[in-house]
């Protein structure tokens, strides 16, 4: 962890909610006028997308333990670690991005699913947010976490999870829901090892909660909308909160143990901004000291 360069990680799987969570970061750092690297977790996978194809179906060979995006195998753990260590020293460091589609890759002249050349933070600015998959990882050759000022967590209960990746992986992607189904499966190890435990080291969780049956996600025809769901938020410290201030300004909020607040699902982005402000304002005023 850096005072004098503070680095901010918002962890979750995908479909999570990480992309409302980022909207809001956003409107604090325009808002507040801080100078963000913005560092997106994708950059940091091992394989382009051709070659993990390739890695996955020889992991699974003879019955072998499939790799998956979820784990260490095809991730840059210890990249993503010494980004964030230089980071926290010296304010400087080395990253890429993922061009997930034609769009993105066009400008850099290359194909979708490929990585642009890594190349060093511009110099000068406020904080570096992180947005993914691995914002908090610890495995047997990195410890992410040990780097992060502010770890946030956004994670929906299981159940939702697996109904956003069946929907967006199937209607945009073209998959069946046999393959999607195959995913879940072959991912299920590296995520109770590598995506779960980061949500114990976070400093505030923010986890969806549906109010409407998800008990068989297989079967379900549509996603739960924010209005048809609840947000529960734990602090690792409950200090961190002006609990009286949020029960005031969130209407229908309540809450539910001394270090948690429960949210209507509208109003998470509103959350966010209220209870996320004061407390990066702090970390940059600490790093200006």
């Amino acid at each position: 962890m850096s005072q004098k360069h503070p680095v901010i990680a918002v962890t979750g799987s995908s479909g999570a909610g990480t992309s409302t969570v980022k909207t809001s970061f956003e409107h604090i750092f325009r808002r507040e006028k801080l100078k963000a690297v913005i560092v997106e977790g994708d950059s940091f996978h091992r394989y382009d997308r051709e070659a993990m194809k390739q890695a996955v179906a020889e992991s699974e060979k003879n019955n072998g333990r499939p790799i998956s995006h979820f784990g260490p195998e095809a991730n840059e753990f210890e990249k993503l670690e010494a980004l964030f260590k230089e980071y926290s020293n010296n304010g400087s460091g080395q990253t890429r991005l993922y061009l997930h589609n034609d769009e993105e890759a066009s400008p850099w002249q290359q194909k979708a699913g490929t990585f642009t050349p890594w190349s060093p933070i511009p110099a000068g600015s406020d904080l570096l947010f992180y947005e993914g998959l691995h914002g908090g990882a610890k495995s047997d050759t990195a410890d992410v976490a040990r780097y992060v000022d502010l770890l946030v967590g956004v994670v929906p209960i299981v159940n939702l999870e697996w109904i956003q990746k069946i929907f967006r992986d199937t209607n945009a992607r073209g998959y069946s829901t046999e393959a999607v189904t195959h995913t879940i499966l072959r991912r299920m190890h590296d995520y109770v090892h590598y995506i779960t435990p980061q949500f114990s080291r976070t400093h505030i969780n923010f986890q969806r909660v549906p109010t409407v049956d998800t008990s068989n996600p297989f079967i379900a025809r549509e996603i739960p909308t924010l209005d048809e769901s609840l947000v529960v938020i734990r602090f690792r410290n409950p200090e961190m909160a002006d609990f009286p201030f949020l029960l005031r300004m969130i209407h229908d909020s309540f809450m539910s143990r001394p270090n948690t607040i429960v949210v209507p699902g509208g109003k998470m982005g509103m959350a966010i901004e209220l209870i996320l402000t004061p407390v990066i304002l702090d970390i940059v005023a600490k790093s200006r000291v």
